[in-house]
């Protein structure tokens, strides 16, 4: 459950703004049948902050159904801890066989602080649990010594390495060994993460190019790391459009592009436009013209 390329799916509008049910059935689809090994919803590039509870609930009950029994984890992120905990409640009544959490959406919390809501949202759900680390965008570092103080909870069993320092995955091997899985989180260090002992990549292009993504997991895991570094070096111009204020912008461009979905977004965002839209439509052109045939797995 918590190795492989689970993505961080995206999440489809009609034009009136309201789910748009069946696109993200076939999205989630897609992902399925390139072989990846779970469905994360209403993340960060799900556009999760802007979606109502019940929103999430039913995108839940969407890639549960489009999973075929692989599992689907609820990104649990609120400005209050009791808003995320009443979202942990409702993901585990709702079926969810885990969560994503992120500490604090937009208060940099202490360490008590964040040990604090990370143990009452776990306690709220009984669920296992992946902790989201991501000091870049949240401010709030989940490190080796708060990873060693939760480590007593057996619930806390993963982490989503998001810290944008290759170094950490090591440090978190050297001082916890293999207590917790290491995914990586950020999509232009993901070969370098699998390469020295993240065990999976939770990822953000995957929703539009599933196959290269699935692809560079198998051939590390073969040993076969000449292989995945030729078709990651390809796909680096396009990983780097996950590191960017515009990431959701970014990637359902590309899933147009790519799978010929719609780039739809709820406001405050607005769909890409002008010259930053021109910029990352010749990317992904670019891209999508020089696609690699992929090897036998």
């Amino acid at each position: 459950m918590w190795t492989g390329i689970l993505p961080a799916v995206t999440t489809k509008f009609k034009a009136d703004d309201t789910l748009d049910h069946a696109e993200n059935a076939r999205c989630y689809g897609l992902q399925m049948d390139a072989g990846c090994d779970g469905l994360i919803v209403a993340g960060s590039l799900g556009e999760g902050p802007m979606l109502s509870l019940e929103e999430k609930l039913d995108l839940l009950k969407t890639a549960r159904d489009a999973a075929g029994g692989k599992p689907v984890l609820m990104t649990v992120a609120a400005a209050a801890t009791r808003d995320s905990v009443a979202l942990a409640k409702a993901a585990a009544k709702a079926g969810a066989d885990g969560l994503m959490v992120v500490p604090s959406l937009v208060y940099e919390t202490n360490r008590a602080e964040t040990l604090a809501t990370l143990r009452a949202v776990t306690e709220a759900a009984d669920l296992p649990v992946m902790i989201y680390s991501n000091r870049v965008a949240y401010k709030v570092d989940i490190t080796p010594d708060l990873m060693e103080e939760l480590a007593s909870d057996a619930r806390f069993v993963a982490i989503k390495e998001s810290s944008d320092d290759i170094r950490r995955t090591t440090e978190i091997i050297n001082r916890l060994g293999d207590r917790y899985k290491i995914l990586t989180g950020v999509d232009n260090l993901a070969f370098e993460a699998l390469s020295v002992g993240a065990v999976g990549w939770v990822a953000g292009l995957v929703c539009a190019f599933p196959k290269e993504t699935v692809a560079i997991y198998k051939l590390v895991q073969a040993g076969r790391t000449r292989e995945a570094l030729e078709i990651y070096r390809w796909f680096r111009p396009l990983l780097d459009l996950d590191v960017s204020s515009y990431l959701v912008q970014n990637i359902k461009r590309a899933e147009v592009h790519a799978i010929g979905s719609n780039d739809r977004v709820r406001a405050p965002r607005q769909p890409l436009s002008g010259p930053l839209s021109e910029a990352v439509d010749r990317i992904i052109t670019a891209a999508m013209e020089t696609r690699p045939a992929l090897p036998e797995l």
